[in-house]
């Protein structure tokens, strides 16, 4: 098999593929094969939409038995037995764990969906339509998630108009001697700020397309407060670094905050499968019935193997604490290699973290070394600066090793080339 029929058929738009030319035909773990057999250690994990690897054994079974048994596979919004199970484990593991008191939206497939609907249902009950995002930030590339999206490359740029959004400087942005929620709080309180009253505050806890920039605890907590101050809802976008990938299950769990609006998608389904939620607080539960809606927020198979992922994962906080072990030796791992590289240093936080090379030429030549010796991994930030590491959260010890000795050697001699 070649690659000449994607290469006359499919769009230009495509993007991973241009790293990354094999054909790839299966995977298990965090393992992936392509047609002519190589093997290759997976660090990218569908872009954090697969925390638990390829191919969950679990997840396959209960998938397979549900499809076997000719189980409802498209529902809309019927009530059915697997999104019972998923709910009720859901609830059960992950919100009243917490002590948490969302209620739960099914939206479109994508996480982009569950921005949109709650951009949507944030302007529905403020009666506003200024929205506040932050620089750096990613929430997708439909229409209302775009405005919200800082990185020019995906906004299209003046054919077409992105408004409704005031940009801030994220955590950290004006360098460590400026608190930005400062800036936030002083253009908002003055009335001669020119910000509009806004209907929501929309912001990650780590940045995954942004280049990895962490929010700390007391800044998050400061812009909840400034939210709350203000009447605008604190909308919390854990599509990337949600789902244990930023060290506990939610992103925003080390601010001790309780956002009003939380999405979700990525590895919420735990296999790959689309599915994508937003968590709505129940004082804010507002939506007539039908008023946001989307043909495919009834993915049943779906709901399948993000019930067996919360229930095998999540269940225990055992599974958290291996995670957290595995992240400090992620850790320690990228420091002595960021050593090795002049200028450069570690960013994130948990399972998503990685290497800032400072540059954009640097950062790619790493990952095209990477390639080559059987390492796949993809890189982030305003200039695409930063080699990030998306390893599963349950790569064994001896393939992570084995990656970042990989990806150690490569920066070796990309840094030795630049």
């Amino acid at each position: 098999m070649t690659s000449s029929v994607f290469e006359t058929r499919e769009s230009q738009v495509r993007s991973y593929c241009r790293s990354y030319p094999a054909v790839f035909s299966h995977a298990e773990g965090s393992l992936i094969h392509d047609v002519s057999g190589r093997e290759y250690i997976d660090f990218l994990s569908g872009c954090a939409s697969l925390n638990y690897g390829h191919n969950d054994p679990d997840m396959k079974r209960a998938l397979i038995d549900h499809i076997d048994a000719n189980g409802i596979a498209h529902g809309l919004d019927l009530f059915t037995t697997t999104k019972a199970a998923f709910l009720e484990a859901f609830s059960r593991h992950i919100i009243d764990a917490r002590g948490l008191e969302y209620r739960v939206q099914f939206t479109g497939p994508t996480g982009a969906n569950a921005v949109e609907a709650a951009l949507k249902l944030a302007r529905k009950i403020t009666g506003r339509t200024n929205v506040i995002a932050f620089t750096n930030g990613y929430h997708g590339v439909t229409m209302g998630a775009l405005a919200a999206t800082g990185n020019r490359g995906n906004r299209i740029g003046p054919a077409l108009g992105l408004g409704g959004v005031s940009r801030f400087p994220f955590d950290g942005y004006l360098g460590p001697a400026i608190d930005t929620s400062d800036v936030l709080e002083k253009m908002l309180d003055d009335p001669s700020g020119g910000i509009d009253a806004p209907a929501a505050i929309i912001v990650e806890a780590v940045q995954g397309e942004g280049g990895l920039n962490v929010a700390r605890p007391a800044w998050l907590r400061r812009v909840a407060e400034i939210a709350r101050r203000h009447g605008a809802l604190l909308i919390l976008d854990e599509i990337q670094a949600g789902c244990g990938r930023s060290g506990d299950f939610f992103g925003f769990e080390h601010s001790g905050i309780e956002p009003d609006l939380v999405t979700m998608s990525k590895s919420l389904s735990g296999f790959g499968l689309p599915m994508a939620i937003l968590l709505i607080h129940p004082r804010h539960d507002v939506w007539s019935p039908g008023e946001h809606n989307g043909t495919f927020r009834g993915n049943t198979h779906a709901f399948v193997t993000a019930r067996v992922a919360v229930e095998k994962f999540w269940s225990d906080p055992r599974f958290a604490m291996q995670v957290a072990v595995k992240a400090e030796r992620l850790g320690q791992r990228l420091s002595a290699i960021a050593r090795s590289v002049r200028g450069s240093r570690v960013k994130g936080r948990g399972m998503i973290r990685g290497l800032d090379c400072r540059s954009g030429s640097l950062a790619a030549d790493i990952i095209a070394r990477c390639h080559a010796a059987g390492l796949i991994i993809e890189t982030s930030g305003p200039h695409g600066e930063v080699v990030k590491v998306l390893a599963a959260l349950t790569v064994p010890d001896d393939l992570l090793d084995r990656g970042l000795d990989i990806l150690e050697g490569a920066a070796r001699v990309a840094a030795t080339a630049h």
